[in-house]
């Protein structure tokens, strides 16, 4: 198990270009409608956090916030997104979050968690339950707490995966703030070539999120490791060569 080196989000794919997934993440800031000057919120910090982090910074935002509650993770999102951070387990986010903006709040929440949003307190627990016996097919915690913490006539942009149905959805509190809630695959045909050109200029660099490369005999272990987020991983890539 090694360093992947020159990697970025697959077999193969050359040092510091995007593929496509990478790609749906630095659309993102720009579908959230993050223009210079706004200051964004990005909760996850994950290698989907980290390239929407460091957009909303390409896009001119004024300030990018980034949390999340992996110990690893504050140092990456720091020096390669240049974002402040925020760790979410010893501090009141919605708090800290109208302490740096004035008492406003975010003008753009970008979710990039998805449906297996946890938190601390009964919701986590009454989330979790719900999900298991398939009343909801998500836990939308983060979503939740975006709609809260946001700025009103602010954006909430979903970009963390859901499949289906989620409960306890905070319909009043958007109507009443007046928040313009958007998600979306990514645009290839919109992006792409944006992307490419940022990628030629060394602006957008995607080898460092592969944190761990492996060979197919190991891909269990690949898995585990990606999933309990052990061992600092980020992303865990299979190659054949290894």
């Amino acid at each position: 198990m090694n360093p992947a080196p020159g990697l970025a989000g697959g077999a193969g794919a050359p040092a510091g270009r995007p593929t496509v997934g990478v790609g749906r993440q630095v659309g993102r800031p720009d579908l959230a409608g993050a223009e210079p000057g706004d200051v964004v919120a990005v909760r996850g910090r994950g290698a989907v956090g980290q390239t929407a982090a460091g957009a909303a910074i390409l896009l001119g935002a004024e300030r990018v916030v980034s949390i999340d509650r992996i110990p690893e993770r504050p140092a990456r999102t720091e020096r390669y997104a240049g974002a402040e951070t925020i760790d979410r387990t010893t501090t009141d986010v919605a708090a800290e979050l109208r302490e740096r903006t004035g008492g406003r709040g975010p003008g753009v929440y970008i979710e990039a968690v998805g449906m297996e949003a946890r938190s601390d307190g009964p919701m986590h627990l009454y989330d979790q339950a719900e999900q298991q016996l398939r009343l909801q097919t998500g836990r939308p915690t983060a979503v939740r707490r975006a709609i809260h913490a946001c700025l009103k006539a602010g954006a909430v942009f979903v970009l963390g995966v859901f499949a289906d149905a989620v409960d306890k959805f905070p319909l009043g509190a958007v109507i009443n703030k007046g928040l313009t809630v958007r998600n979306a695959q990514m645009h290839g045909q919109r992006y792409i070539p944006m992307m490419l050109d940022r990628s030629a200029a060394g602006e957008i660099e995607t080898a460092r999120l592969a944190t761990h490369t492996l060979s197919p005999d190991q891909a269990p272990m690949a898995y585990d490791l990606f999933k309990h987020k052990t061992d600092g991983c980020g992303r865990a890539v299979i190659r054949p060569e290894y």
